[in-house]
């Protein structure tokens, strides 16, 4: 057994196919099978259960995933540290920002950060928050931003932003001229929602169900300036962050306070307890850390 064997396990594992496993490893699909079916021989059990096309871990399969993980982390982080003695401040790192964050904050950070060390790459990939958790828990992430709270076991954090939800409306909405309104009164309203990968997603909804209703959801968007845009047409509501809601145009939608409860929006910086990190994940975290104690805005 090798470390690729381990890859390939792990891979298969999270795609349940062989073809979709060896286009992400770059191998054949003839090559996969073989490989895993040595291993499956050297150890003597079966670690995946043919299911038509599809194949799923079996119990033995599943019982050494874990370790697997840990196993081709600890590497990775041993290639990364070999790495850092070898081509100081060189090198890449891999950053999971929501598309809300990324596009309104980060470009400042990322300009101070190139002009410091020109020879770091940066792999900037813009999901939601719980895809970027689940990323960097499994290390295909170096550092990710997301929304608060998170898994404080798993997860180192910096706070960076601490801001709260708006509701947004069409003017002539008949809360438009409102001065604040609570959670409880949109029982009735439309609503235009993150979707399923935006921590929002779920926060919003916990909320309302919280205040005594469930939110009738009339569409779902990953992004942000679309969901302005729907509200816009007076098509439903939304509840988008503060830095969001300081670039829509003030004459096609109209921003309310949240009140009883209020919802807050506190993203925070997370990477994971226990891994090897690079010197340029260091300096990326140590820049960040400065930029926003300096009183960071949004561009």
């Amino acid at each position: 057994m090798d470390i690729r064997h381990l890859q390939y396990v792990l891979e298969l594992a999270r795609t349940n196919s062989f073809t979709k496993a060896a286009e992400a490893l770059h191998i054949t699909q003839p090559t996969l099978s073989k490989m895993i079916k040595n291993l499956e021989e050297e150890l003597g059990i079966e670690l995946f259960l043919r299911i038509g096309k599809r194949v799923e871990l079996s119990e033995e399969g599943r019982a050494i995933l874990g370790k697997a993980q840990d196993i081709v982390n600890s590497f990775h982080d041993l290639e990364r540290e070999i790495h850092d003695l070898t081509h100081l401040q060189k090198g890449s790192i891999r950053i999971g920002l929501p598309p809300m964050a990324g596009s309104s904050f980060f470009p400042k950070v990322m300009q101070r950060f190139r002009d410091k060390y020109p020879g770091v790459t940066i792999h900037m990939v813009e999901d939601g928050s719980l895809k970027i958790e689940a990323e960097v828990a499994s290390g295909h992430l170096d550092m990710g931003v997301v929304l608060l709270p998170t898994d404080a076991e798993l997860f180192e954090t910096y706070t960076i932003i601490k801001e709260q939800l708006k509701l947004v409306v069409h003017p002539s909405h008949p809360f438009a001229d409102r001065k604040e309104v609570p959670l409880a009164e949109l029982a009735e309203e439309t609503f235009i929602l993150f979707s399923e990968d935006f921590a929002l997603h779920d926060r919003i909804i916990t909320e309302c169900v919280r205040a005594g209703f469930r939110p009738q959801v009339l569409y779902k968007s990953s992004q942000w300036d679309f969901i302005g845009e729907m509200v816009a047409a007076n098509l439903g509501i939304a509840l988008l962050p503060e830095p969001i809601c300081r670039v829509l145009n003030p004459a096609r939608v109209r921003i309310l306070p949240l009140v009883h409860p209020t919802l807050p929006w506190h993203l925070a910086m997370i990477w994971r307890k226990q891994m090897y990190l690079s010197f340029a994940a260091r300096e990326w975290i140590r820049l960040t850390q400065e930029c926003f104690e300096e009183g960071l805005s949004p561009d």
